[in-house]
C-alpha cells in the first residue's frame, strides 16, 4: 500500500511539474462544478456493473447516457472545457471514488484547440493511465478517441496524431481499450458529417451520440 501511494505520489509530482511549465489553465475554475459531482448520490442496482464516463464537454452534454446502456449503472462525470491536466487534478473526485467497473475517458479534444502539441496530450494520457492502474486494477480503461467536427476540422492532423498515440497505447497495456469514434463519424469521402452535430458545429446532437454508443457498445460485449 505505500509503495502504491508512493507511485501515485510521483506521478502526480512530475504530472503537476508539468503544467506548471505549461500553457494548462487553472483546474480550480472547475471546483464548484466537480464538488457538486463527487457529492452526488445514486440508487443503483448492486446487481449491475458501473460504467463511468468522464472528460470534457462530449460526455457532460450525453445526458440520456445511462438510457443507451440499461444493462449498467452509469455516472456522467463529464465536465465541459476540461483537459486532460484538469482530470489528473480531479482524479481522485472524478475516477476513484465511484471505483468504476469500466471508464470511460473523453479529453483531448479542448488540448489540442488549445495548442498543445499531442506528444505532450500523450504523456498525460500515460500518466493517468499508470495512476488508474495503481489505485483501480481491476478496471478496465476506455479512451474514446478525439472527435472530428465541423468546429475544429482545421485540427485534424493534430487530431489524427492524438489518436494514433492514444491507440498505441492502449494495445500495449493490458485492460486498456481505445474506442474509435473518429472513423464512424466521417462520410465515404473522409469529410465530418454534418448533420451529427447542434449550431455550433463542435457539440454533437442524438445522431452523433447514436453513433458513438454504437462504438462504445462494442466494448460492453
Amino acid at each position: 500500500m505505500k509503495q502504491k501511494i508512493k507511485f501515485k505520489l510521483l506521478v502526480l509530482a512530475i504530472l503537476l511539474f508539468g503544467f506548471l511549465s505549461s500553457n494548462a489553465q487553472d483546474p480550480n475554475r472547475f471546483k464548484g462544478y466537480v464538488d457538486e459531482l463527487y457529492n452526488k448520490e445514486y440508487d443503483f442496482n448492486p446487481d449491475k456493473k458501473l460504467l463511468v464516463f468522464t472528460g470534457s464537454s462530449s460526455v457532460l452534454m450525453w445526458k440520456d447516457v445511462p438510457d443507451y446502456f440499461p444493462e449498467y449503472n452509469v455516472i456522467n462525470n463529464g465536465f465541459g472545457g476540461s483537459h486532460f491536466s484538469d482530470l489528473i487534478y480531479f482524479y481522485d473526485k472524478l475516477i476513484t471514488k465511484n471505483t468504476p467497473d469500466i471508464l470511460f475517458i473523453y479529453e483531448g479534444d479542448n488540448d489540442i484547440s488549445a495548442g498543445k502539441k499531442p506528444s505532450k496530450i500523450f504523456k498525460e494520457a500515460k500518466g493517468l493511465v499508470a495512476m488508474i492502474k495503481a489505485d483501480l486494477p481491476k478496471t478496465k480503461i476506455v479512451f474514446i478517441a478525439p472527435k472530428p467536427s465541423i468546429a475544429r476540422w482545421n485540427l485534424k492532423k493534430d487530431y489524427n496524431k492524438l489518436n494514433k498515440k492514444l491507440a498505441k497505447l492502449c494495445k500495449k497495456q493490458d485492460n486498456v481499450e481505445f474506442a474509435n469514434v473518429w472513423e464512424i463519424m466521417l462520410d465515404e469521402n473522409g469529410k465530418v458529417y454534418t448533420d451529427i452535430f447542434i449550431e455550433d458545429g463542435l457539440h454533437m446532437n442524438k445522431k452523433g451520440y447514436d453513433l458513438w454508443a454504437k462504438v462504445i457498445g462494442e466494448f460492453l460485449k
